[in-house]
C-alpha cells in the first residue's frame, strides 16, 4: 500500500505544480512507482507540464461519472499522471470524493502526489483529506508567508500531518525572509530549498520535469534529496561533501535527517 502526499499552497505563483512535477520525477528516479494527480479541479494545469492538453478522460470524469481511475491515467516514461480537464466545469461538491478514489489507487503505487488548488477552498480541503500527509510550498516573502500560515493552520485543524515546507524560488538575497524566520512563524520545518532557476521555465516549455531537464542543478539535487528522505533512503553524496556538511550543515539537511531518524529509524 502506497502513501498519498498532498502538495499545497494557498497562493498562486509559488511554483507548486512545477514542484509536483519535479518531486514526482525525483521519486521515480529512486525506483518508485509514482502517480501525479491534478487535484486543482477548477483551474488545472498539471497535464500541461507533460503536453496533456485535452485528455479524453480526466479526474473530472472519475469523480462525476464513477469511471475507474485507472481509465484516466496517462503512463509516461518514468511515472504516471492523472490529469484534470481545462475545459470542464466542476461541481465542487464532488471534491470530497477524491479521498475514496485515491485510497483505491494507493494499492498500485508507492507514492501518489496530489496537486491542489492555490486557494483556501473546497478543492484544497478535498486534497488534504485525500492525503496521508502534506507538503506546503512557499516562497521567502511576507505575502506568501501569510498564506502559508493559513494552510498550516487548516491542516493542523483537520489533524493532517505536515511533513514540512518546500521553500521555492529562492534568490538568496538579503531582502528575502530567512529559513529561521519562516520556521519560527510557521512552526514547521523546511525540508527543501529550491533556488530560483530559469531552467525550471525552460523545462516547462519542453514539457519535461526539471530534474530530467537539468540533472546537475542545485535545485534538482534538492528534489532528489527530499525524495530520498520521503521514501526512507539517504541521498548519495561524496565523502568531501559530507565532511563540509558536518562542519556547517544546511538547515534543510538537518531537518531531513531528523525526519529520516524519526520516521524510518
Amino acid at each position: 500500500m502506497g502513501t498519498a502526499i498532498g502538495v499545497v499552497s494557498l497562493k498562486g505563483g509559488v511554483g507548486k505544480t512545477s514542484v509536483v512535477s519535479a518531486l514526482g520525477d525525483a521519486l521515480a528516479s529512486h525506483g518508485k512507482k509514482v502517480l501525479l494527480v491534478d487535484g486543482n479541479l477548477s483551474s488545472p494545469n498539471l497535464g500541461l507540464h507533460f503536453n496533456i492538453v485535452n485528455p479524453e478522460i480526466s479526474l473530472h470524469d472519475v469523480l462525476e461519472k464513477n469511471i475507474r481511475p485507472s481509465d484516466a491515467i496517462h503512463e509516461l516514461e518514468d511515472f504516471h499522471v492523472l490529469p484534470s480537464s481545462l475545459f470542464r466545469e466542476f461541481n465542487k461538491a464532488n471534491s470530497l470524493k477524491l479521498r475514496n478514489k485515491i485510497a483505491y489507487l494507493k494499492r498500485g503505487y508507492d507514492v501518489i502526489l496530489i496537486d491542489s488548488s492555490p486557494a483556501l477552498d473546497e478543492e484544497t480541503l478535498g486534497v488534504m483529506l485525500a492525503s496521508d500527509s502534506i507538503l506546503v510550498v512557499t516562497t521567502p516573502d511576507h505575502p506568501t508567508l501569510s498564506n502559508t500560515l493559513s494552510a498550516v493552520k487548516l491542516a493542523k485543524k483537520r489533524g493532517i500531518p505536515i511533513i514540512g515546507l518546500i521553500l521555492n524560488k529562492v534568490y538568496d538575497k538579503d531582502f528575502e525572509l530567512s529559513i529561521e524566520d519562516i520556521e519560527e512563524a510557521t512552526d514547521v520545518p523546511i525540508m527543501a530549498v529550491i533556488p530560483h532557476d530559469v531552467a525550471m521555465l525552460e523545462a516547462l516549455s519542453e514539457c519535461k520535469s526539471y530534474p530530467s531537464f537539468k540533472k546537475n542543478s542545485k535545485g534538482s539535487e534538492e528534489f532528489r534529496k527530499l525524495a530520498a528522505t520521503l521514501i526512507g533512503e539517504k541521498p548519495e553524496s561524496s565523502k568531501l561533501k559530507n565532511f563540509f556538511k558536518w562542519i556547517n550543515p544546511k538547515k534543510q539537511d538537518i531537518n531531513r535527517t531528523i525526519y529520516y531518524e524519526e520516521v524510518f529509524r
